[in-house]
């Protein structure tokens, strides 16, 4: 049995609706049957895939981004963002930006940000008198800053299957990270000019004060998060560790906003979600180790280079593969599967590993806001009430920035490198 069948009857059950991590596992231990394999090979690669201490942070970080929506945290956080712009026209919607930009710093996962902050976004806005394309659109563009600026668990799980520095890619996705938080708002303010949008107020300093000392507490929590990290003070695992207790203590001792039915429901949610999340891991393992072995990701680095040897060409199709992808699977199976594929491919055209896996995780993180099955799309239409036609058309204007951001990390690597180069990563 080859592994290109191996590929397509993956594929196919993948299209049919079988979970992926279901059709990773079910394909791969076909192919190791009919291959001759020992079985045990299956179970050997599913566990030792799963066995890293990288991957604890997994969990720790769900956890921290459960505890600040249940504990009322972001509340604070979109409050204090608020008297920031109060003051510009259209201002509520510089305050949906820079409240991801904040919440980014504390969940890693853009489905956290817009089931959590989003709802509190949304109807931020609507009560402004924003219309709801508007209101879902600009939400669902912010909520994929998550992702990009530390922590980030795309960002772990790219750095365990392509054996790259989680603490860089972390340091790596902060700057395009604000670069996508720029473009956004250069859309706002053209949006705001265009309709003539609204102010909310004038700017108060006694306000933005008030404000800051009842949200100074959450503040902390990126900057222990990257400073901890920056400072040597830990590791992105002992980080995931320490923000997931802050924000315990926060909800518990500080706040006193969490009880024991709000803890019961974030440890199932942790659980349940950490779970998913690993059970693809360990089935992308095998998938990946055969993949690997029967010389699969060398087959598609010549095929490609018998096309074209252009770098910026090869970038090219790599990107609108990886958009394509990104509009069907989700991003951590996307990114478990593909990296043994394609980044030989990117290194051997000279990109470096950490700046690819910038560029994965913002095609993927796009991916996340394009029909058919972008699941930020199914999650904001949910928590909003608005249909998902109007939820796809409002967020469709929002993608030329953030297609603007991917062309500028794919082919300005400084962008992407300066910071960890500077922090001597």
């Amino acid at each position: 049995m080859s592994a290109y069948f191996l590929i397509v009857a993956v594929t196919i059950m993948i299209v049919l609706g079988v979970p992926v991590a279901g059709a990773m596992a079910l394909g791969s231990a076909v192919f190791i049957i009919v291959s001759g394999t020992p079985q045990f090979v299956v179970i050997h690669q599913m566990v030792s895939g799963i066995d890293s201490f990288p991957l604890l942070a997994i969990p720790f970080f769900i956890l921290a981004g459960n505890l600040m929506n249940s504990a009322a945290i972001t509340d604070r956080i979109f409050d204090f963002a608020s008297q920031l712009f109060a003051w510009a026209r259209g201002g509520i919607c510089y305050v949906n930006i820079a409240a991801s930009v904040i919440f980014a710093g504390m969940s890693g996962a853009a489905v956290a940000d817009a089931g959590g902050l989003g709802a509190i976004e949304i109807k931020a806005m609507r009560d402004r008198g924003y219309s709801d394309r508007l209101s879902v659109g600009l939400t669902a563009a912010s909520s994929i800053i998550g992702p990009l600026i530390p922590p980030s668990l795309p960002m772990i799980i790219f750095g365990f299957v392509g054996n790259v520095s989680i603490g860089k890619l972390f340091i790596a996705g902060i700057v395009p990270g604000l670069v996508m938080a720029f473009s956004l708002g250069a859309m706002v303010r053209w949006i705001a000019h265009r309709d003539n949008l609204p102010k909310d107020g004038d700017f108060s300093i006694r306000k933005v004060g008030s404000s800051f000392n009842k949200a100074i507490l959450s503040l902390l929590t990126p900057i222990i998060i990257v400073g901890g990290i920056l400072g040597g003070l830990f590791t992105p695992t002992e980080a995931a560790i320490a923000a997931a207790f802050y924000a315990l203590v926060l909800g518990l001792v500080i706040y006193r906003t969490l009880n024991g039915k709000d803890l019961w429901n974030v440890t199932k949610n942790t659980a349940e979600m950490s779970a998913a999340i690993l059970f693809i891991v360990s089935a992308a393992s095998i998938f990946a180790w055969i993949i690997t072995t029967e010389r699969v990701a060398n087959d598609f680095a010549e095929l490609i280079f018998t096309v074209t040897e252009n770098k910026i060409a090869i970038l090219i199709l790599i990107n609108v593969l990886l958009l394509i992808v990104g509009c069907f699977l989700d991003a951590i199976a996307a990114i478990s599967i593909l990296t043994p594929i394609l980044m030989p491919i990117a290194v051997a055209i000279g990109v470096d590993p950490t700046q690819f896996g910038v560029i994965m995780v913002l095609n993927l993180m796009i991916g996340l806001l394009s029909p058919p099955l972008g699941i930020v799309l199914y999650v904001l239409s949910a928590v909003s009430g608005v249909s998902m036609k109007d939820t796809i058309r409002g967020t469709l204007p929002f993608l030329v920035p953030l297609i603007a951001t991917l062309m500028i990390v794919t082919f300005v690597p400084a962008v992407t490198l300066w910071l960890p180069n500077l922090l001597g990563f």
